[in-house]
């Protein structure tokens, strides 16, 4: 039984409504020549009994198209591919359909690339280009079914030429079986569509968009960063967890260096810590004492020295402070220590004393309950009553070399060690440190005198002693500042302001705030240093503070005993380099509260560049004070219980009266 316009009908088939509401047309199968018969079986395929004509089956498959459906399809030139062998799949509900779009998010783009998994009922019509749709009744949800199909799927009334004229004639029958084939899988969603509406899965045609990893969300958080010599931890790691597929997160990471498997983020933590993976091969074959500049994995290294400062510039605190033998000392040193203009602390801390207290230890007890358990005390040293006391950021003891230090005495009788200078170096990473404290010869008129303990400082402090110099060829024998990258130079110089007293108290009283540009012009230290005389290539910060010498103990007034004292700027910081712009000054200022002494502690806060450096120098290998650093601590937990003990009781002594 045939149409009256020779379509061959097949029972079961599905056909789409015009889009002017065209009725739906019942068509009966029927056998032409040797003819395709259907298959009554319960997936719905289409199979044939003899193979069509080579020459004729395409044509044959193509008149399946009714005049209508070429009439309301849009038409679109391809370019026919090969096809692949499709793979089929059930239809999607709408629920599915919904919570698989929502999914796609957290799909890896390797999958959505696989042609393994992206073959659906829908895309099996896009690569096949040659659909014929097979006519007969079909229910509303199947012409929706069939009608977005089709919408997608490329018209085939202008494939067929192409298809003619670009493959043979074994090609064309290959094709018009696998067409047959595709065009089933959009059939056999009956059998599983239970009566439901249904629709075709539709994949997207090409991969969406990497994802960013800025996102909030805690599984693309990464755990590990490694080296590029670690690239085969990434193998090490899917064994180690018995991963089988690799998501987004996961290829995405490895590719720029970081780890990231299916586990939590926290469990990893706890496996690898945030430390960098080390192989155990690299354990038995480093040696840290010797490498070059840019070695990968060396300590003193670029690497090394990226991961703790990116932008390769430290933090310093550099302070002096003339205690004049005071046996108290300040209730609290935070306001010294930790000022709270910047908004974090220091990565070093130096401080130099000159007349300091009888008790050295406590004085560094002190220092390390104010700084807290992140810093550890470095070395110290001392020369009589001048104390230096370096401080470092624990995570940082392992880049120091030996620290070194040497002393000069100024005065003629060598036994009295209240005058002279104490320097400690040493090397972090690639850049070598000299820090210097000094007590000059005090008196107003002693400019001379000043001048040569400044040139017997320099030419007999003998440092580096087994450090190596890191430029030899620009250091001088006659000269310790030359011979390290950064030098630091602080202490009471005794300096004085060449004007009476009456003076200076009227350029004060005028002057209530930050300008004492009026007291630099009458400094004797700045004008000898600007007449390079004394502290060759040396350079200060701008000073906005008042004298810091001398005051009446426990006051805020300048001397008033009767030898009237004249205001001075005796506590200074100056510093130089060997490089041009690697110091930069960020504050330069006293410290008011502290009263303890007729001197006013003076510190600055340096920004400092550190170049990466060699393994071939001798470390200090972590060492630090760790019975100071213990009981700083201690003292530091005691006071803070103190200070809520003291809360508590007052709240508990606390009367409410009632009138």
């Amino acid at each position: 039984m045939s149409t009256p316009n020779g379509f061959p009908q097949h029972s079961g088939a599905c056909v789409t409504q015009s889009a002017e509401g065209g009725a739906v047309q019942d068509l009966h199968a029927k056998k032409a020549g040797k003819g395709a018969k259907k298959e009554a079986g319960g997936n719905g395929v289409l199979t044939f009994e003899d193979p069509p004509s080579v020459g004729t089956s395409l044509n044959e498959t193509l008149k399946l198209l009714p005049n209508e459906l070429k009439a309301n399809m849009k038409i679109k030139s391809i370019t026919p591919r090969p096809p692949r062998k499709p793979r089929l799949e059930r239809a999607a509900s709408l629920d599915e359909k919904s919570w698989r779009r929502w999914r796609r998010f957290r799909t890896s783009q390797e999958s959505l690339t696989d042609p393994n998994e992206t073959s659906s009922s829908n895309s099996s019509l896009q690569e096949a280009s040659l659909s014929p749709p097979v006519t007969g009744r079909a229910s509303p949800c199947h012409q929706c079914c069939q009608q977005n199909s089709l919408q997608s799927s490329p018209d085939a009334s202008e494939a067929s030429p192409m298809g003619k004229s670009r493959g043979g004639t074994s090609d064309l029958g290959k094709r018009a079986s696998e067409i047959s084939s595709a065009f089933g899988g959009l059939l056999r969603g009956k059998a599983f569509a239970g009566g439901k509406p249904r629709l075709s899965q539709i994949m997207p045609a090409r991969p969406l968009p990497p994802m960013e990893f800025n996102v909030a969300s805690h599984t693309l958080r990464t755990a590990n960063r490694i080296d590029s010599d670690y690239m085969d931890y990434r193998h090490y790691s899917q064994h180690k967890f018995g991963r089988v597929s690799s998501s987004l997160s996961d290829t995405r990471l490895h590719g720029s260096g970081m780890v990231y498997d299916n586990c939590s983020t926290d469990s990893m933590k706890s496996t690898f810590s945030l430390l960098t993976p080390i192989r155990s091969k690299d354990v038995r074959s480093r040696s840290y004492l010797e490498g070059s500049l840019l070695a990968n994995g060396a300590l003193l290294g670029a690497e090394e020295l990226s991961k703790y400062f990116p932008d390769r510039n430290i933090g310093i605190f550099v302070a002096t402070w003339n205690m004049q033998g005071q046996k108290e000392l300040p209730v609290n040193l935070d306001d010294f220590l930790l000022p709270t203009d910047p908004d974090y602390a220091q990565d070093m801390y130096v401080i130099g004393v000159q007349e300091g207290c009888p008790d050295r230890r406590e004085w560094e007890i002190r220092l390390q309950e104010t700084l807290g358990p992140h810093y550890v005390m470095l070395y110290s040293a001392a020369h009589g009553v001048l104390y230096m006391s370096v401080f470092i950021r624990r995570d940082l003891i392992w880049f120091c070399s030996e620290v070194e230090y040497a002393t000069v005495t100024t005065r003629i009788v060598s036994q009295i060690k209240t005058k002279g200078a104490l320097g400690i170096c040493f090397t972090f990473f690639g850049t070598s440190f000299l820090f210097i404290t000094s007590h000059f010869t005090s008196g107003d008129s002693k400019v001379n005198e000043r001048k040569l303990d400044y040139n017997k400082t320099i030419q007999a402090l003998t440092l580096p002693k087994n450090v190596p110099d890191t430029n030899p060829y620009r250091s001088s024998s006659s000269d310790v500042t030359t011979r390290f990258d950064e030098v630091f130079w602080f202490g009471d110089f005794n300096f004085r302001l060449n004007k009476d007293r009456e003076t200076v108290d009227s350029i004060l009283n005028q002057n209530s705030g930050t300008d004492v540009s009026k007291l630099l012009a009458f400094d004797q230290l700045t004008s000898e240093m600007s007449r390079g005389s004394i502290f060759k290539g040396f350079q200060e910060a701008d000073i906005h503070f008042r004298p810091s010498y001398k005051f009446d103990i426990g006051k805020d007034s300048y001397d008033t005993t009767s030898k009237q004292r004249t205001p001075s700027y005796t506590d200074r910081v100056v510093y130089r380099s060997r490089y041009r712009d690697d110091i930069h000054a960020v504050k330069y200022s006293s410290c008011p509260v502290i009263r303890t002494s007729d001197h006013r502690p003076v510190f600055a806060l340096f920004r400092v560049k550190v170049r990466p450096g060699r393994d071939n120098i001798p470390l200090a290998a972590g060492q630090f004070d760790r019975e100071l650093y213990l009981i700083g601590i201690k003292r530091r937990i005691t006071r803070e219980l103190q200070k809520r003990q003291q809360q508590k009781d007052q709240k508990s002594s606390s009367i409410c009266s009632i009138s």
